[in-house]
């Protein structure tokens, strides 16, 4: 997976009621983020199919990959760009194994270790995190911090998303850090538009 992948947008509906889902990964898709993760792990598997399916099309053709949190068998009879595994998925080496090569394989990490493990398995990138305090990931222990984000960036080749806590002001210090990008959910859903935080947040990379 190249660099170039700098933004992911992670979904949380339940995050997002009263408001629909639906219309705001649409945006996403529209205003070009690079990734849109749909992470939706407690949708019927009709509902998330029907999410899925709208979300791959709206990218058909544009340059926002479409991936599935966990659901391998839904990424690939929908035509998914790829699969994000996080610690109770598949192992991302068994999924390497039965998928096309380019075939995008993201995994969740929350140490060095879990990030060697992860590039050795064949991942494509790495979601590591949390960076920065967020209530989503308090089941994870404290947040790593820079210094120890910049450590395992500097340990492994894989692109490395910045993930957890992180706000717009954030983004240049995760970069200089060695992050290849940023993933987050409140990041891009506690906005009023998708398409201006998209542009505020591609003005973080420079030129």
């Amino acid at each position: 997976m190249s660099p170039a992948f700098k933004l992911c947008y992670i979904t949380d509906r339940r995050g997002l009621e009263p408001k629909p889902l639906l219309p705001l990964a649409l945006g996403a898709v529209r205003a070009g983020v690079d990734l849109v993760q749909i992470r939706e792990r407690d949708l019927a598997t009709r509902q998330l199919v029907e999410l899925v399916t709208a979300v791959v099309e709206a990218a058909r053709g544009l340059p926002t990959r479409v991936l599935v949190n966990d659901r391998l068998d839904v990424a690939l009879a929908l035509g998914a760009a790829g699969v994000h595994l996080g610690t109770r998925s598949l192992p991302a080496r068994v999924v390497r194994g039965i998928v096309a090569r380019d075939f995008l394989v993201g995994v969740s990490c929350h140490s060095l270790a879990e990030a060697r493990e992860a590039e050795e398995a064949g991942a494509n990138y790495i979601l590591l995190g949390p960076v920065f305090e967020t209530p989503s990931k308090v089941a994870y222990g404290p947040p790593l911090g820079l210094q120890k984000f910049r450590e395992t960036t500097g340990q492994v080749k894989l692109p490395v998303l910045a993930l957890g806590g992180i706000s717009v002001g954030q983004v240049r210090a995760c970069l200089e850090a060695g992050a290849a990008g940023i993933a987050g959910i409140r990041i891009f859903q506690d906005c009023e538009s998708i398409e201006a935080r998209v542009r505020e947040l591609r003005a973080q990379f420079g030129p």
